[in-house]
């Protein structure tokens, strides 16, 4: 690895953009690679191409010109590096080689400017600091180990299945919260659209019956007058408030604190939302400390990856506890916010040497567990949602129809 970060780095060719006319006279224009302007417009005139004006490409920046680079990107280019780096490529080499697959214009430049950090001469964790944005505390850890104990490929292999593991669990929890939400926000809308839009040509009809009309009827007359007069309010107030619980969230600890104690005793997705953090717990416990790395430099590194404030404090009382010569497990118990299955795992992990193989096995349990939960959640939403959606339409409908209904038998 250390030869292969003083290799003396390859020129780059640069893109260049071009506009001329060939040998029949057209108009022509495109990209070409090349060292230099001069060089450029020799290449094209072997080509038949008289160039007008050759100028270099603008660079986009990260996030700009393409796509956002996402966490599934990283944890792809992990992969591929690991891949590249165990079939014997150096690693200058394999930047390239991953570079050239990758669709993705700002994945693209992101690992070509690693390559270039790490052909001057920088080590590989020290190329990934400059990127916080995509690369954590906890990844650039663990390529340094991997870096200082000559085995990065197994140590990349390692955090590539650890990255490919904690985003797809990631992905189940995200539909789990979305799925819900996505239909209230479908319920409310459309009962917006009826309120303002649909009740209205009622009421039209209703003035001129010169009868009483029914309480439910008044009601929903009532709630469409008062939407067509505040619908404005009513959105910017909705927009607003969700807006300001996230700042609230971001800048205030005390407000983030209680949005995770409350998300924890949400029916089903409470439930949902605790196996996945003991399985994120058990999953990078097990990757750090199979890693190398120290028990108490673990448990830092797995409090930050918690994902949930009140086990954030947990893990870190647990690390104070260990630090003072206390067994994991018995911290870990003294806690009262792990399952029991989590405490004996470890416990027979620290007696037998293989605590690393018991987290995992642990996390892959829990891992399991979440992904039945959300399945069981979209089969059991489907039929309670189609329910809701039925209320509050038909009910409209009724509310409507019902003076219809009673001048009907009048007559």
């Amino acid at each position: 690895m250390a030869t292969a970060a003083k290799m003396k780095p390859q020129a780059k060719p640069t893109i260049f953009i071009y506009k001329g006319v060939d040998r029949k006279g057209k108009k022509i224009s495109g990209e070409i690679d090349g060292s230099s302007a001069a060089l450029v417009k020799a290449q094209l005139l072997k080509q038949g191409i008289k160039a007008s004006t050759v100028r270099k490409k603008p660079k986009p920046l990260f996030g700009g010109g393409g796509k956002a680079i996402q966490p599934q990107d990283i944890a792809i280019f992990t992969r591929q590096m690991a891949t590249m780096m165990r079939a014997g490529v150096p690693l200058v080499q394999s930047f390239e080689i991953v570079a050239d697959g990758l669709e993705n214009p700002n994945l693209r430049k992101l690992v070509l400017d690693i390559r270039e950090n790490v052909a001057s001469g920088n080590g590989f964790a020290k190329a990934l600091e400059k990127h916080p944005k995509y690369f954590d505390e906890l990844f650039c850890n663990l390529v340094e180990s991997g870096e200082q104990s000559g085995a990065l490929e197994t140590m990349l292999d390692r955090i590539a299945t650890y990255k490919e593991k904690t985003e797809k669990l990631k992905a189940k929890i995200k539909k789990a919260m979305t799925y819900p939400i996505a239909v209230l926000v479908v319920a409310v809308v459309v009962t917006g659209i009826l309120l303002v839009k649909v009740v209205p040509q009622f009421a039209e009809t209703f003035s001129s019956f010169g009868a009483e009309l029914p309480a439910f009827t008044l009601l929903v007359l009532g709630l469409s007058e008062f939407a067509q007069e505040w619908w404005l309010m009513i959105v910017f107030g909705i927009v607003g408030s969700v807006f300001a619980l996230k700042e609230a969230v971001k800048r205030s600890e005390k407000v983030a604190y209680q949005k995770d104690r409350l998300s924890l005793k949400l029916p089903i997705v409470g439930q949902i939302l605790y196996n996945s953090i003991v399985a994120r717990f058990a999953r990078t416990l097990s990757t750090t400390f199979s890693a190398g790395v120290p028990l108490i430099d673990a448990l830092t590194s797995v409090s930050g990856a918690a994902g949930n404030a009140l086990y954030r404090d947990a893990i870190l009382k647990v690390r104070e506890e260990v630090s003072s010569g206390i067994q994991l497990n018995t911290s870990l118990r003294a806690a009262n916010m792990f399952p029991p299955m989590l405490i004996q795992m470890t416990a027979i992990g620290e007696e037998s040497g293989a605590l690393d193989e018991m987290l995992d096995k642990v996390a892959e349990f829990y891992e399991d567990a979440v992904d039945n939960m959300v399945d069981n959640l979209t089969a059991l939403l489907e039929p309670m949602i189609m329910a809701v959606l039925g209320i509050l339409v038909g009910g409209l409908m009724v509310a409507m129809y019902l003076p219809i209904f009673q001048l009907g038998a009048v007559v």
